[in-house]
């Protein structure tokens, strides 16, 4: 083990590494998307839901925009120790001061 140790260390220790002369690095941000806080509390209340599950996969199907209310739509996928299984989850809101008014939960297969 000492020797491999010994032999990492020697390689690391000889590569060399040159900054790259007149590349400019740019790191570029995606913007926030609107229903990413949805998104959020999505997983917060599927965790407070199912607090021995790990979520494994999250998507956003879309909103469902309506006069007074609208509703972000979510599908999580989870995983306990005994299955896979998707949850759907729609929050509803009011449109204006975005204050929740629903959050439901309808568990798949799929």
């Amino acid at each position: 083990m000492r020797k491999l140790l010994l032999c990492l260390f020697i390689t690391i220790g000889s590569i060399s590494v040159s900054p790259l002369q007149g590349h400019h690095i740019v790191n570029a941000q995606k913007p926030i998307p609107p229903y990413a806080k949805w998104g959020t509390l999505a997983m917060k209340k599927t965790h407070e839901r199912y607090p021995h599950a790990d979520i494994i996969d999250y998507l956003h199907i879309g909103r469902r925009s309506g006069p007074r209310t609208s509703t972000e739509r979510f599908k999580l996928w989870l995983k306990d120790n005994k299955k896979e299984f998707g949850v759907f989850i729609n929050i509803e809101f009011n449109t204006q001061t975005e204050k929740v008014v629903k959050i439901t939960f309808k568990e798949t297969k799929k």
